[in-house]
């Protein structure tokens, strides 16, 4: 409902730590130029910029990090290339994150935790329990839950073990990207 800027502005505003540009259908020209918008912005609020899947824009737009899929670039060869990018692992199963913790990466993500419509991951929603068990295998690194997550049921991501969480449709469906983002950290808050 909203573009990626006028997102990223509410999530800035708003109080998120980070933010993430996913860019899947946009040309690499598009995507680069809300790349430097976001970044504009990102290094106002002085939060961190990650760019989905594509070390290479990460790099031209001045990001901070890149998150990589399963079947993205490794992240050994994103670290080559990228030295200076956080990089981030999304997984979903034990197997998943039993790779990605001995690859050379900064954080790993986890999901689908309650279900998504707003990507298809082809694995079913994997829900507390789950996310708790993983918790206790992920290490040093920091664990980020994503999937279906919203300020009802963001406290439960939290107090099963997960160190941040990530979000689409909780703020790129409200009504009030701003209001939906302050609700969202103000209920991490309270966890």
């Amino acid at each position: 409902r909203h573009d990626p800027v006028a997102q990223a502005r509410a999530a800035c505003a708003g109080g998120a730590r980070v933010v993430q540009l996913r860019a899947k259908h946009a040309t690499d020209a598009e995507a680069l130029a809300w790349g430097r918008e976001i970044r504009a912005l990102t290094r106002a609020a002085k939060l961190l910029l990650v760019m989905n899947d594509r070390v290479d824009l990460a790099l031209a737009c001045g990001a901070d990090g890149v998150h990589l899929g399963q079947d993205d670039l490794p992240p050994v060869d994103a670290r080559r290339i990228a030295p200076q990018l956080a990089i981030g692992r999304s997984t979903h199963d034990a197997d998943q994150l039993a790779r990605a913790l001995a690859e050379p990466i900064d954080y790993v993500a986890y999901g689908p935790l309650f279900g998504t419509a707003s990507k298809q991951t082809g694995y079913e929603a994997r829900g507390l329990a789950a996310l708790r068990e993983i918790a206790t295998q992920r290490g040093p690194r920091p664990l980020v839950a994503i999937g279906g997550i919203d300020a009802s049921n963001c406290a439960g991501v939290r107090a099963a073990g997960a160190q941040g969480f990530a979000v689409i449709s909780a703020v790129a469906n409200a009504g009030d990207p701003l209001a939906a983002v302050r609700e969202l950290v103000a209920a991490w808050a309270r966890a």
